[in-house]
């Protein structure tokens, strides 16, 4: 797991580990980025290995936070509207930059 710091938003990478291993980590760290937009760039994923990061997602958006997936192979169209999922780490961003201008008009 790599983790970047880039103002208010935590880049984390799952790097070599599985989806599993990285979430069994990343549940541990959460405490520390619940004041954090989160973008995830994960590898080799699939559509059923996503539940626990849904709830991990719906868990931090409760918290008035962006969550972010950047994977792509996985299709935005194959989940709800709550759970972003983006191809490009430069998309991430730019949907993490709409939230916060949702945030400030009160949206």
């Amino acid at each position: 797991m790599i983790i970047e710091l880039h103002n208010s938003t935590a880049i984390i990478n799952q790097d070599k580990t599985s989806l599993s291993e990285f979430l069994k980590k990343f549940s541990v760290l959460h405490e520390r980025f619940k004041d954090n937009d989160i973008i995830f760039q994960l590898k080799d994923i699939t559509i059923t290995s996503l539940d626990e990061l849904v709830s991990i997602s719906e868990m931090h958006r409760q918290l008035n936070h962006a969550f972010v997936v950047v994977n792509s192979q996985l299709n935005q169209d194959d989940f709800e509207d709550d759970f972003i999922v983006v191809p490009t780490l430069q998309e991430a961003h730019d949907y993490i930059e709409m939230e916060l201008i949702q945030r400030d008009l009160g949206f």
